[in-house]
């Protein structure tokens, strides 16, 4: 099994041999490698069972980096990045022959951010290429958000676990890029959509394709999902119609004392309180004694959006 530990040297180590190093975020926990390492990178895609056409995201720790590995960074998301970095934004950026078309998908632009957690800023600092990093968890199952959630998925396939504590936000990163001048946001994430168009002082469109064919990480209708069936509606109604099943309740803020099975996101209501509890509670219900789970949409306000659109692709439902 993996070693669990704080050894950002041995990380530092194990990353520039071409092995790879499960690291944390403030979003969730990554499955890096050296993103300029086509044998790296391929072993995240075999670790993970990811498909090579689903794109990845690389991380580093400064924009002067970042300039070094593409053509050129719009104003509008440089603007944008200088306010949020370190911080959930992904910006997709034309790409410069260095970055492996592996890493892309074949596509000529890359995903790029700067993660906001010291541990991992302070690998990245010590390291000259960035990481490619995905979420640490088998393919299209529920993204992990502490070490313990690496070791149980992937701990028997890597070497090491950077042990950065539960991350703060829990959620994945907001994908964002221009088109005819203007931001579109291409995956909801932990910045929200409110917050960028204060920050750009523009309206911003969403451009969430749920593809088979995606031109940015995250894209694919069906993710992040448990191994139990996943409904959502009423969750009232679903338990009156289910009486004879072991159901698992995933609710924003009503409690359901009554259902051992049962967990609350929120009690007052919080979509950010409830996005950091999103992942580990849709985890503990997958690995309850429940058949079948029920949720409902959190109001589409804040990270709201973004909690909903995890939901919806966990449950396997099309807009």
């Amino acid at each position: 099994m993996a070693t669990i530990g704080q050894d950002i040297d041995q990380a530092q180590t194990l990353l520039r041999s071409g092995k790879l190093v499960a690291i944390p975020t403030e979003t969730v926990y990554g499955l890096a490698a050296n993103a300029l390492d086509c044998n790296a990178v391929l072993s995240i895609f075999k670790t993970k069972n990811r498909p090579t056409f689903d794109p990845l995201i690389i991380h580093t720790d400064t924009t002067e980096k970042i300039k070094q590995w593409v053509k050129h960074f719009p104003e509008a998301l440089e603007h944008l990045s200088n306010v949020v970095w370190p911080g959930p934004l992904t910006v997709l950026l034309p790409k410069k022959d260095i970055i492996p078309d592996m890493v892309t998908s074949g596509l000529d632009h890359v995903a790029v951010r700067i993660p906001n957690h010291p541990l991992t800023l302070s690998l990245l600092k010590g390291l000259d290429f960035p990481l490619a990093a995905p979420s640490a968890n088998p393919f299209g199952y529920i993204s992990p958000t502490a070490a313990k959630h690496v070791q149980q998925q992937l701990g028997a396939y890597i070497p090491y676990i950077l042990d950065g504590g539960p991350c703060s936000i829990g959620i994945e990163s907001t994908i964002v890029h221009v088109e005819n001048g203007k931001l579109q946001v291409l995956r909801l994430g932990g910045l929200s959509v409110e917050q960028i168009e204060d920050i750009s002082q523009q309206k911003i469109t969403l451009s969430l394709n749920q593809s088979s064919n995606p031109q940015a990480p995250g894209m694919l209708k069906s993710h992040y999902a448990p191994r139990k069936p996943l409904y959502i509606g009423s969750i009232s109604a679903f338990l009156e119609k289910n009486k004879d099943q072991k159901v698992g309740i995933l609710s924003f803020k009503t409690s359901y004392p009554e259902h051992k099975t049962s967990h609350v996101l929120s009690p007052t209501g919080d979509v950010l309180e409830a996005s950091k509890n999103l992942f580990l509670c849709l985890r503990e219900l997958d690995q309850s004694e429940a058949e079948v789970l029920i949720t409902e949409w959190v109001p589409e306000t804040g990270l709201g959006r973004a909690i909903n659109d995890r939901l919806r692709r966990a449950a396997h439902i099309e807009e």
